[in-house]
């Protein structure tokens, strides 16, 4: 069993695990010599190629001295983390990538937190020291302090580096000695990852992980701790409620390259896909047909944040989307939950709304948008933060929150951060710019971003992780600026936006279709004002100098998806439909939402 070694990258978003698979696949020759597969090669969905991030972790293999070596890329997200604690169940060791410039950031902790606590051995690997400014030995010290706070062990602090940049092909055991290939990197996991342990016994597998094909149904991920399966070989499965069913596998793959193998028999130590077995979930066991043992379960942490979906019954229903009922909402709810471990749903007191709780507005949004793409219709309410009663005591969700900025605008930064309850922690200057670490609640980073972004003319980067529960901080103030809302069905005529664009600013471009009830602007004062932009200019065959000015009309703002769901006050909904994002208030008349005032 020496020839296997199952190893995981993790990394803060954006420090370059994808490219460096990339690299690695080349060098493993896994392509033609003429065969240009391009980069970011395992960001294959379109979300991910847009945003430029990864979102679920994939598999590859790659043979590197007669050795095989799985390689699981991870997402770097906090709001993905159920996603690589149940992958890195099936890695004996990570690849800890750390960027020379901007040291261990947040989602760097919360990532390798979880690695340590399962006892895997890191290898570091400090990337991008190409860059300018960039400070691979304090890096290096970083990383070890980091670790040392976060309880590794001895032997576990014991770890070897390479430097090098993944954009740029190379690595090397030093970062002034500048290589061709990532050899370096190689070499070091087959040192220092251990072979997968084996032990005697019984076959065992427990599913990290699932697929889904239209020809062969649901497909089970997972590493087989011990035994040996084999096609066609009777199994039990356990649940992780201790009941047991019957099955067989009916066909079994390995991983090699980027794709599956088809193969007769599976050993210990090596990640496998199972089809055939029916009815199982992640957590479950895949155990000896005599007398199966379970393994123990994966722990997931809890959701923090809780919408509301529900189906759309706007008066443009159904203009834009296949799937508008409540059923089809609930199935492709239902769907998710059996592969996106970190997500739960509740029911509430009417039939077409549902409760779905995640880690974050950009976990829950990476739903919303890929249903949005498959030709679903919904509405969205306003993100609630879950509030938890522990010994007596009201509690909400805590972050920690970094914000890297120009230093000529930390201040504002700050002032944000305190008016939504956040207490500084530690400031610190790297070259130009300022790192601020705060401790925010949850509910205070909602519609944080949009804020800084404004302030600071899209300067600030922020990253923010949950760390725990603590009481309740107190109210926090929401948006100062009321809506502009439509008072009537029609098409938004440029000369009545033009007369109404002293009121405050809007979201709807000139001859837009638009309905009552619809938010079509925000209002210059802080309450809401209904206004009608569907009025033509009075025509008269009476011509007089200075009647017809041109009307000058400054372009709306277009919200992207978060961002609506993190504008939207308490009585509005997010109307998503595969080809447009509206915002709406959840009573469309004006008497409705005089009566049924929050």
């Amino acid at each position: 069993m020496e020839s296997i070694r199952n190893i995981a990258i993790i990394a803060h978003v954006d420090h370059g695990k994808t490219t460096l698979v990339d690299k690695i696949m080349y060098h493993c020759q896994l392509f033609r010599d003429n065969e240009n597969a391009g980069d970011l090669i395992l960001d294959n969905n379109d979300l991910e190629r847009e945003r430029g991030i990864t979102i679920t972790s994939k598999n590859v293999s790659v043979v590197y001295k007669g050795t095989k070596i799985n390689i699981i890329d991870t997402p770097g997200h906090a709001d993905f983390g159920g996603e690589v604690e149940r992958v890195l169940n099936m890695a004996d060791g990570v690849c800890l990538l750390v960027d020379a410039f901007e040291g261990p950031m947040p989602q760097t902790r919360f990532v390798l937190q979880k690695a340590l606590d399962l006892g895997l051995k890191p290898c570091v690997v400090i990337n991008k020291v190409d860059k300018e400014n960039c400070t691979p030995e304090e890096v290096h010290e970083k990383v070890f302090d980091l670790m040392f706070e976060l309880g590794a062990e001895e032997w576990q602090l014991d770890f070897p580096t390479v430097y090098g940049s993944a954009k740029n092909n190379w690595m090397s055991d030093h970062w002034e000695n500048v290589t061709d290939n990532v050899e370096a990197l190689l070499d070091m996991v087959l040192a220092n990852v251990p072979a997968p342990k084996v032990s005697e016994g019984t076959p065992q597998m427990l599913i990290t992980s699932l697929d889904f094909s239209a020809f062969t149904g649901r497909i089970a991920i997972g590493r087989l701790e011990r035994g040996v399966l084999k096609e066609g070989m009777p199994i039990s499965l356990v649940k992780r409620d201790g009941t047991t069913t019957k099955s067989r596998i009916k066909e079994l793959h390995t991983f090699e390259g980027l794709g599956r193998k088809k193969v007769q028999e599976v050993t210990a130590g090596d990640i496998c896909a199972i089809v055939g077995v029916e009815g199982f979930e992640i957590g479950d066991t895949i155990a000896d047909y005599e007398n199966p043992e379970a393994l123990k379960s994966i722990a997931i942490d809890e959701p923090t944040m809780s919408m509301l979906f529900t189906i759309n019954d706007s008066p443009f229903f159904g203009k834009e989307g296949k799937f508008v009922t409540s059923r089809h909402i609930r199935d492709r709810l239902t769907k998710e939950l059996e592969k996106n471990l970190a997500m739960k749903m509740g029911e509430t007191d009417s039939a077409d709304k549902f409760m779905v709780f995640g880690r974050g507005v950009l976990h829950l949004s990476v739903l919303i948008e890929t249903m949005r793409r498959e030709g679903y219709e919904l509405q969205i309410g306003q993100p609630q933060v879950i509030i938890k009663e522990i010994d007596g005591k009201k509690c909400e969700p805590i972050e920690e929150l970094t914000i890297d900025l120009p230093e000529n605008l930390s201040g504002r930064a700050v002032e944000f951060v305190t008016i939504r309850k956040g207490e500084m922690l530690s400031m610190e200057g790297k070259g130009e710019r300022m790192v601020i670490k705060f401790n925010i609640p949850s509910r205070g980073i909602i519609g944080l971003r949009n804020q800084l972004l404004t302030a600071t003319a899209g300067e600030a980067i922020m990253s923010h992780r949950f760390i725990g529960y603590e009481p309740f901080k107190g109210a926090i103030p929401g948006r100062n600026n009321g809506s502009l809302i439509s008072m009537e069905n029609g098409k938004a005529i440029p000369y009545s936006i033009d007369k109404l664009q002293d009121r405050g600013k809007f979201f709807v471009n000139p001859n837009d279709e638009i309905y009552e009830g619809q938010v079509i602007g925000e209002n210059s004062r802080s309450d809401d004002m209904s206004v009608n932009v569907t009025k033509a200019k009075k025509q008269s065959n009476v011509r007089s100098s200075g009647n017809d000015e041109k009307a000058r009309i400054i372009p709306p703002i277009i919200f992207s998806l978060e961002e609506a769901l993190e504008y939207i006050q308490k009585d509005e909904y997010v109307e998503v439909t595969p080809k447009s994002i509206r915002l709406r208030k959840i009573h469309l008349t004006e008497t409705d939402r005089k009566r049924f005032k929050i």
